[in-house]
C-alpha cells in the first residue's frame, strides 16, 4: 500500500484546480530563465558544492548508465559528465522550459553524445526495469506528487546493486543556524525569488514543501519501505541540505 506524506499535497498555487504535477511543471516553465541564476544567488553558490558532494558517491562506478531524475536545467547531469567521463547520462524532467535551458547548456559544452534529456514523469519512467547503474535526484523529490510512487519507479529502473543518490533541502536543528534559516526561507527567499523571477509563490512553495518534507530518518525509512537497503543520510552545511543514499 502506497502511503501519503504531508508534503505530497503542498502545491505552488493553492487557488489552482490543477494537480500538483501540472502546477510544478507550469511553475518551472515560468521560472526556467532565471532558475540557474537564482540557485547561485539564493544559496550564495553553495548549491554547486552540494551537488559535487552528492556526486562523490558515484566515484566507484567504472562505467555505465546514469539517470538524473528531475534534472531541471541539467546541472547535475553536466557536473556528472565532467567528473565521470566514463558515464553516459540521461536526464528527465516534466518541465519543457527547464529542459530547453539544459539543452542549450549541453550544446555549449559539446556534450550531446554523452548527455541526453527528455520529458518524462518521475512516477512513470519510460525505461525498462534494471536499466541504470545509478540514479540521482537533486532538489526534486519534494516535487513528486506521490513520493513513494516516484521512489518505487526509481527502484524499478535501477539495476541490482545500483545506487540512488538524493540531494534535498533539510531543516537545521542547531538554534544558532535554525532561526536565521527560518527567517531567510520564509521571508527573504520569496522576496528575492519573486523580484527576479516574477513568481513569488514559486519560492514560497519552496519553503512550504521543505517544512513538510519527511527528512532524515523518516526519509530513510521511506527508502527502506520501497526496497532500498543501506539507506543513510549525510548532512551538509549545518543541516541546511542533506544527501541520502540507497542501494537496490
Amino acid at each position: 500500500m502506497i502511503s501519503r506524506y504531508e508534503h505530497d499535497p503542498i502545491v505552488p498555487y493553492e487557488e489552482s484546480v490543477k494537480s500538483k504535477k501540472e502546477q510544478v511543471a507550469g511553475m518551472f516553465n515560468g521560472i526556467s530563465a532565471k532558475y540557474d541564476f537564482l540557485n547561485r544567488f539564493l544559496s550564495v553558490g553553495m548549491d554547486v558544492r552540494w551537488r559535487k558532494k552528492a556526486l562523490t558517491e558515484l566515484k566507484s562506478l567504472d562505467s555505465g548508465q546514469l539517470l538524473d531524475v528531475a534534472t531541471g536545467t541539467a546541472d547535475v547531469a553536466l557536473m556528472a559528465a565532467r567528473l565521470y567521463p566514463q558515464l553516459h547520462i540521461h536526464g528527465v524532467d516534466i518541465s519543457e522550459g527547464m529542459l530547453s535551458v539544459g539543452h542549450q547548456k549541453i550544446a555549449r559544452l559539446h556534450l550531446e553524445s554523452r548527455v541526453q534529456l527528455s520529458v518524462a514523469d518521475s512516477e512513470a519512467l519510460p525505461f525498462s526495469t534494471d536499466s541504470f547503474d545509478a540514479v540521482t535526484v537533486a532538489f526534486g523529490v519534494r516535487n513528486f506528487q506521490n513520493l513513494e510512487k516516484g521512489l518505487s519507479e526509481i527502484y524499478r529502473v535501477l539495476k541490482p546493486e545500483g545506487k540512488l543518490v538524493v540531494l534535498e533541502f533539510s531543516k537545521p536543528t542547531n538554534p544558532i543556524v535554525k532561526i536565521p534559516y527560518q527567517v531567510y526561507m520564509k521571508y527573504l527567499t520569496p522576496f528575492f525569488g519573486g523580484l527576479f523571477s516574477k513568481d513569488k509563490k514559486a519560492y514560497a512553495y519552496l519553503d512550504a514543501s521543505i517544512r513538510k518534507f519527511p527528512e532524515g530518518k523518516q526519509f530513510c525509512n521511506v527508502l527502506d519501505k520501497v526496497g532500498f537497503r543501506l539507506s543513510r543520510q549525510k548532512k551538509l552545511s549545518f543541516g541546511v541540505c542533506s544527501v541520502y543514499f540507497g542501494v537496490k
